[in-house]
């Protein structure tokens, strides 16, 4: 199944053995699809370029890395592809952050993939009452042990992650070699418990630290979940229809944001473009060691996406979508 795909850029990411494509197919939404059918959407996207892939054990109980790891199987795919896997995330009982959770986490996981150790494996949230040693310690082990190759963050502060990589070097280990933030032209005015922006204002100093570090960025929702599909307008956000909707809308739906939205439905327009792709145009030209998390449902929408991370919007364009200025 495999082929070249010279219009998918790559990236380098410290400890992983395979180039990782810039765009990076989301899972979440296969524990809703069927065996058949998610198989076709991975066959789809591959063809697009993708050669990344995100799931969590949370996506559907497990269902979506099972739907990976046996899609990767199948088509005997697991030298070209890389497989980025999750854990740690809270449960109903309280935080895991913990080492006994990442553990337990990276066992299940791998059983569950069956493709042999994770390429790269994120801390899915924080607990700043852990300390970052016994994390980095786990972390260290669980590579050492052969079950992860590398390791980063996904939810965390640049502050924690400097603190972590700090104790890694005094120690004579592994750091964090990326890390997951969400990160859009919006500003949310709340997001699911313990997830972390570096959009908007307050995640300013946040992005000048990773512009200066240049420590991969693996952005999530750089659509901002849809909202900045095209499918919202201040008057279908008035009475959303779907529970999705109805999130989007606590997240998204202040009017700050919207003003952000019609400014940047007014550039696309100006420059030809669907809306989505100029979103990622947005999140591409942040001067950013960047690759993009998104879980399109078609290879129409992967392309799109993909379209989007080749543009380079000007300081100007870029302060004109933010501030109107």
């Amino acid at each position: 199944m495999d082929r070249p795909v010279s219009s998918m850029k790559t990236g380098v990411i410290d400890g992983v053995t395979r180039p990782v494509s810039r765009l990076i197919q989301g899972t979440l939404m296969l524990s809703r699809l069927s065996e058949a059918d998610a198989l076709a959407l991975h066959d789809a996207v591959y063809r697009e370029g993708a050669r990344a892939f995100d799931t969590a054990p949370v996506y559907g109980a497990g269902r979506a890395e099972a739907a990976l790891g046996q899609w990767v199987r199948q088509r005997g795919v697991r030298q070209s592809v890389v497989i980025i896997d999750k854990g740690a995330h809270p449960s109903p009982e309280g935080h895991r952050v913990s080492p006994d959770a990442i553990r337990q986490d990276v066992a299940q996981s791998v059983a569950t993939l069956g493709v042999g150790s994770i390429d790269l494996y994120l801390l899915h949230r924080d607990n700043p009452a852990v300390p970052v040693s016994e994390l980095i310690d786990c972390l260290n082990e669980q590579r050492r042990a052969g079950l992860i190759d590398a390791f980063g963050a996904s939810n965390w502060s640049h502050a924690r992650i400097i603190e972590a990589n700090a104790y890694a070097r005094r120690s004579d280990q592994l750091g964090f070699v990326a890390s997951s933030p969400e990160l859009n032209l919006l500003t949310p005015a709340s997001s699911w418990p313990g997830c972390l922006s570096i959009g908007g204002p307050q995640g300013a100093e946040a992005r000048v630290w990773y512009r200066e570090s240049q420590l991969p960025v693996l952005a999530w929702s750089p659509v901002a979940g849809g909202f900045l599909s095209g499918r919202f307008t201040r008057e279908s956000c008035r009475a959303p229809q779907t529970a999705q909707e109805r999130r989007l809308v606590e997240f998204y739906g202040t009017e700050q944001n919207f003003q952000r939205l019609d400014r940047l439905r007014e550039w696309a327009g100006r420059s030809g473009l669907p809306l989505a792709r100029a979103a990622l145009g947005y999140v591409a030209s942040q001067s950013l060691d960047l690759f993009a998390t998104v879980g399109c449902h078609s290879a129409d929408e992967f392309g799109e996406c993909k379209a989007g991370l080749e543009l380079r919007l000007s300081a100007a364009e870029l302060s004109w979508l933010e501030n109107g200025a």
